[in-house]
């Protein structure tokens, strides 16, 4: 995951002020429709999907060693680093200086990355000086 198309910064800096009952409809006659007291606003993604505006950011996922997790060559990752990362998540990494994404384990006495392609091996921390937990996936849009 190198690159600087993986990385697009902060996620919503919009505002949320505006609803969609807060713009008047009017018809040829000059009334609103009866129906538009019962209209209900659109979905915004960024509210479903964010939970921490300044903490959350936004990756492109290169390669296929979670493919099996379905997160997909391309797909687009929402990642939040303010989650704790426990046992069984899914991260970004840091490894040696390289972004990695893996399925983070702990047990008693060590920690681990594990792919989820069996053509990738799990990466055990002991061996590594050089590693940060960089945040949490949360969740991946990928077009079908």
């Amino acid at each position: 995951m190198e690159g600087e198309d993986l990385f697009f910064g902060a996620a919503y800096k919009g505002s949320k002020k505006l609803v969609q009952q807060d713009i008047p409809t009017a018809n040829a006659t000059g009334f609103g429709a009866a129906a538009d007291d019962y209209m209900e606003r659109g979905i915004d993604l960024n509210e479903q999907l964010i939970r921490n505006k300044p903490a959350t950011f936004f990756f492109r996922m290169k390669g296929d060693a979670m493919k099996d997790a379905g997160i997909f060559d391309g797909a687009v990752l929402v990642v939040d680093r303010s989650v704790k990362p426990v046992s069984g998540k899914i991260i970004v990494a840091i490894l040696n200086g390289e972004l990695l994404v893996r399925r983070f384990h702990k047990n008693f006495s060590s920690a681990f990355l594990i792919p989820e392609n069996e053509r990738f091996k799990s990466i055990n921390l002991a061996a590594f000086s050089n590693f940060a937990v960089w945040g949490v996936v949360t969740y991946v849009i990928h077009s079908v």
